[in-house]
């Protein structure tokens, strides 16, 4: 999908939130920006643990830049990110990077994913009213687009959600968008290098 990059990606999901906790999806945005569904203590763990971990192994360093989606979620983990690796410079809030939107499955139990991952697999229309891997392929693609376009030679962090991050590898891995639950998941506060 994309030509030769000027720019190393890397994606990073966010650790534990209390959505996750309580097993119910938060993908609409209103809902998702309060400190309600942040981070839990274990989630702030998980991405420490992931940032120390690539600090030492001189992955990630203070020139990263850092790109996240609005969720409370997110912003709290791209925070922790940002002060571990000692980044001066303010974290970019992206719209593009927001959780897939799940429709009249929002605020339902998370065992309703497994209904729109079938759907994906299949290649069938939306059924839930929720946003289509196309709709959310384009959106990620369009920032790596406008990425290319204003940086070169950069390490971009790209801090959002489950979803999106591998309906993104995809494009990476020049797979069909619908087949990302065939890509291993990443695990909550796990970073991960995209590789063209």
């Amino acid at each position: 999908m994309f030509s030769k990059l000027k720019n190393k990606y890397f994606a990073l999901r966010h650790g534990e939130s209390k959505a996750n906790t309580a097993e119910i999806i938060v993908s609409n945005l209103e809902d998702a920006i309060n400190e309600e569904y942040s981070l839990t203590k274990n989630g702030e763990k998980q991405v420490s643990t992931s940032i120390e971990n690539s600090k030492k192994s001189k992955i990630l360093d203070s020139e990263v830049i850092i790109y996240c989606s609005p969720f409370s979620r997110c912003k709290r983990t791209a925070e922790i990110t940002k002060e571990l690796l000692g980044i001066k410079i303010e974290i970019n809030i992206d719209e593009r990077l927001r959780e897939r939107w799940f429709g009249s499955l929002d605020k339902s139990g998370t065992n309703n994913y497994q209904k729109v991952w079938s759907n994906d697999s299949n290649n069938r229309q939306p059924e839930y009213n929720e946003e289509s891997v196309e709709n959310v392929k384009n959106r990620v693609v369009s920032l790596i687009d406008d990425l290319e376009k204003i940086y070169q030679q950069k390490k971009i962090l790209l801090v959002s959600h489950g979803d999106v991050l591998q309906i993104l590898e995809t494009q990476f891995k020049n797979k069909s968008s619908n087949m990302h639950r065939s890509i291993k998941s990443l695990e909550r506060g796990e970073l991960r290098e995209l590789i063209n």
